[in-house]
């Protein structure tokens, strides 16, 4: 998800990330217009961080709703600003509540949602939106998506996909006005952040790609997909930019691949500083070593938050995992993972 994403606005991430288009697609006026009343809130399985709220329980207060996914690279960029807001400008009368919504089925199960919150440090509402039903009812078709609400409980103003921060606080900040509440004009935010929470890159050449059937592109393997079969894969004998393969036995299906035999591998030739794989470990609960290598090396001090200088790692939960940040220049690289144990459970690639 390299700007904005959903199921079926997929080609215009990849063409924004690609061009290198990180600010949002709405532009704001300088006193936000009225869009119409936010939609019911009505529709999550389960809250956290707070009693199930609704437009009723919030008139009178200026509402940011985030949709979001925990194993979004967007979304998780996104998150030091939202954090940042919601510390800022709560005792001015905003409320951030962020609506979970899944892309992948692991990221509807409450209990996978409750640990992503816990370990992002996450402290505003959030509904656990599984069935779709916040998300239908806002006709939301991306992540990230902000929706600013007045205190009235109109729209007043939305912004897709990453970027445009200053902006989006700008806004919160006319609409807070609005309810006569006095805050600077200046001095916005600016949130330090780490690991995958830190600000993309500006050399990234490499699209979100999907290891499931349904979405997959530039599989170079000789073998062509057997969806949902059991097939033995073979690295290809060179690769292009974007192009990946797979090694060993798998079964691929609609939204993921899984290592079914021995000695399971994956190549990649990629461009960015960052390399991210959404990934899970076996359907039992096992966890799954794995081990990387770029351009046939361990990646030492490019390595990742969730890998050793060695390459080493394991899958302990279904999430996203960063594999690699480079510190050196962005260039064509290879990058390679192996997985040490059966039933390795493959997403999606994402770059940064």
């Amino acid at each position: 998800m390299n700007n904005v994403s959903s199921h079926f606005s997929r080609g215009l991430s990849i063409a924004l990330a690609i061009a290198g288009l990180g600010a949002g697609i709405t532009a704001i006026a300088s006193k936000p217009p009225e869009e119409g009343h936010m939609p019911p809130l009505d529709g999550a399985v389960t809250w956290l961080n707070s009693a199930p709220l609704g437009n009723k329980s919030l008139r009178g207060k200026v509402v940011l709703v985030n949709f979001w996914t925990y194993s979004c690279i967007n979304s998780l960029r996104e998150l030091p600003y939202l954090k940042a807001w919601a510390a800022r400008y709560k005792d001015d009368g905003l409320v951030v509540i962020g609506v979970h919504t899944p892309e992948f089925g692991f990221e509807g199960e409450p209990v996978n949602v409750r640990r992503a919150v816990a370990g992002l440090g996450l402290t505003f509402p959030v509904a656990i939106d599984s069935n779709r039903s916040i998300w239908d009812e806002f006709s939301n078709q991306y992540w990230p998506a902000n929706y600013f609400v007045d205190g009235k409980g109109r729209i007043r103003y939305r912004h897709f996909g990453e970027g445009d921060y200053e902006q989006s606080e700008n806004v919160i900040r006319e609409l807070l006005h609005e309810t006569g509440a006095v805050v600077p004009n200046d001095d916005n935010v600016h949130p330090m952040a780490t690991g995958p929470e830190a600000p993309s890159s500006h050399d990234v050449r490499s699209p979100e790609t999907y290891a499931g059937y349904l979405q997959a592109v530039h599989f170079a393997s000789p073998q062509k997909f057997a969806s949902d079969s059991l097939r033995p894969y073979s690295l290809p004998l060179s690769l292009q930019l974007n192009d990946w393969g797979l090694a060993g036995v798998w079964k691929v299906g609609p939204e993921h691949a899984e290592l079914r035999g021995a000695e399971g591998r994956i190549r990649f030739r990629f461009h960015a500083r960052d390399l991210h794989m959404v990934l899970g470990p076996a359907k039992d609960g096992r966890a799954i070593r794995f081990r990387i290598t770029v351009d046939g090396e361990a990646p030492a001090d490019d390595r990742g938050s969730d890998t050793g200088p060695d390459g080493a790692g394991e899958i302990h939960e279904p999430r996203m995992y960063q594999l690699i940040r480079q510190n050196g220049p962005v260039r064509d690289r290879t990058f390679e993972i192996e997985f040490l144990d059966l039933g390795a459970q493959v997403f999606s690639f994402t770059f940064g």
